[in-house]
């Protein structure tokens, strides 16, 4: 049972990463303002996926905003200064997420809950304020940047795909894993997982390490597409918020959750902008918030309980004609 749920998780993964392959291939030439809005929602879903990796641990993290900004500011700054071409720059703003990431995260993740998510908005809101001052970083003016893949949009886009692809492998992978069991504890007693021997704090860390850099990966990406960064945008508290939105809407501890609900919700939003202009909120508001009245376990765990409840539905009936039918022999 559980390596065909594996099969087909893997298949329908696949199936996703060609027709957004495809698409990309196709709007290239058809519809480039079309491409120019998938790249942005491939962005939110490798946001939203790897700040949901931390999440299974059982913390909420505002720092994304944090890990965004450093890499972004680290590609753009690397690059500038040694003239490395952008590609590397992206993967070097990644690595740079992490390596802070790691000594933050032993400082406080032994923080629980709001406390911790304070600390998080805490840090963001360092960095944003210590890259507002710093002159060789720009300052408040913010930093023209060098074009990713010489601008073209297709192999941004395709760039930004393969990153999700290998990010949605690497989840699914902890999800088969033993990692799973692991932070599943974590998130459900620190206490009884401790007992039972999980390294609770290097359980918190390597996710917190692993959500950073794909976060770092991100903010670097999108220096380097949309050619300029500042303070106020790269660092800005929307980001962390964005991040944390989608695995709520589209299902929480999963990989197909955060993906889902990036692409439901940024793709919704533009779509909503060009439909009701300045309106739009409104809607999009009334939208989020019958979401988590509604479905307080995302679209997945939605869909999910549904498939579980129709499989008990059929033996019960079968049962009861079976009595039926013997009721009727005996009479």
């Amino acid at each position: 049972m559980r390596d065909r749920r594996l099969w087909l998780d893997v298949a329908l993964g696949g199936l996703f990463v060609a027709g957004a392959f495809g698409f990309g291939v196709w709007a290239e030439e058809a519809n480039p303002y079309r491409l120019a809005q998938a790249r942005t929602v491939l962005l939110y879903a490798v946001l939203a996926l790897s700040w949901d990796l931390l999440a299974r641990t059982g913390q909420l993290s505002l720092a994304h905003a944090a890990f965004h900004g450093l890499g972004a500011y680290t590609s753009v700054l690397v690059v500038r200064a040694t003239g490395l071409e952008p590609a590397l720059g992206v993967v070097l703003g990644g690595l740079a997420s992490a390596a802070v990431a790691i000594p933050l995260g032993w400082v406080t993740l032994r923080l629980h809950g709001i406390y911790f998510a304070i600390a998080t908005l805490a840090f963001s809101e360092v960095l944003r304020i210590a890259a507002n001052q710093i002159a060789w970083a720009g300052g408040a003016t913010g930093l023209v940047t060098v074009p990713l893949f010489g601008g073209r949009t297709v192999l941004q886009y395709l760039f930004l795909l393969g990153v999700l692809a290998a990010l949605m492998a690497l989840s699914r992978a902890l999800q088969a894993s033993r990692w799973a069991y692991a932070f599943a504890a974590v998130r459900t007693n620190e206490a009884v997982a401790r007992a039972l021997g999980v390294p609770v704090v290097g359980c918190k860390v390597a996710a917190f390490a692993v959500s950073a850099f794909f976060a770092g990966l991100s903010g670097a990406t999108y220096a380097h597409a949309f050619l300029f960064i500042n303070p106020l945008e790269s660092f800005h508290l929307g980001i962390s918020v964005a991040a944390l939105v989608a695995p709520i809407f589209g299902g929480l501890y999963s990989t197909a959750g955060p993906v889902l609900g990036a692409v439901l919700l940024r793709g919704g939003e533009d779509l909503l902008r060009e439909r009701l202009g300045a309106g739009y909120p409104l809607l999009y508001g009334l939208i989020l918030a019958a979401a988590i009245l509604f479905l307080p376990r995302g679209l997945v765990g939605a869909c999910q309980g549904w498939s579980l409840r129709r499989p008990l539905a059929r033996p019960a009936g079968r049962a009861a004609r079976r009595a039926v039918a013997e009721g009727t022999e005996e009479a």
